[in-house]
């Protein structure tokens, strides 16, 4: 099962992945953890991403990918996993779509936590941080917004967007809302090589 986690930060993405990630035991990668791993390992790529993000910059898209394909090869991935923060943008998930068509699989789902700018203030504000007030909020969640949309309308297209309530009912509850779609999925043929 491959899935990939759609969602502003405090929407649950990261307490659901470890429940998802022992039920279906597959592994959980944020792309920040994936490039922290790869600049620790000094590999080529990981060294060129590394002085990219000591400048504060954003990694290039073709980095990126390489890192994180490098790592969806792994043996630990054969069944499966969960992405959070990959693809970001519309070219990343196109390039995602070839890269799965050339192992000859294809996405399970996508997954689309959607909360109230309400939920986020709570959550947000239990974190303690000084930058998360609701003026602050509205305008991280307008920008998540504007950024996600191509994103989600273009797996909208594919039909794999699965919408997830995030901050309604306890984790549980959430959990049992993403097992039901889970257990509904249609059975997905993985794309064949020409």
């Amino acid at each position: 099962m491959r899935i990939v986690l759609i969602g502003p930060p405090g929407a649950g993405k990261g307490t659901q992945s470890a429940l998802m990630s022992e039920k279906f035991q597959i592994p959980h990668l944020s792309t920040g953890d994936i490039l922290r791993a790869a600049t620790a390992e000094q590999s080529e790529v990981g060294r060129e991403a590394a002085k990219f993000m000591e400048r504060g910059e954003l990694v290039p898209d073709e980095m990126i990918q390489e890192i994180v394909f490098n790592q969806l090869s792994s043996p630990a991935c054969a069944s499966g996993y969960i992405l959070d923060g990959f693809p970001r943008t519309v070219p990343q998930a196109e390039a995602f779509d070839r890269w799965l068509a050339e192992q000859e699989c294809a996405l399970s789902l996508v997954l689309k936590f959607s909360v109230t700018e309400d939920v986020l203030l709570e959550r947000l504000a239990g974190r303690g941080r000084k930058d998360d007030d609701r003026e602050i909020v509205r305008k991280r969640m307008q920008h998540y917004l504007n950024l996600t949309k191509p994103l989600v309308e273009y797996y909208q297209d594919h039909g794999l967007v699965h919408v997830v309530k995030g901050g309604q009912g306890s984790a549980e509850d959430v959990f049992a809302s993403i097992q039901e779609i889970v257990d509904n999925l249609p059975n997905r043929q993985p794309a064949k090589k020409n």
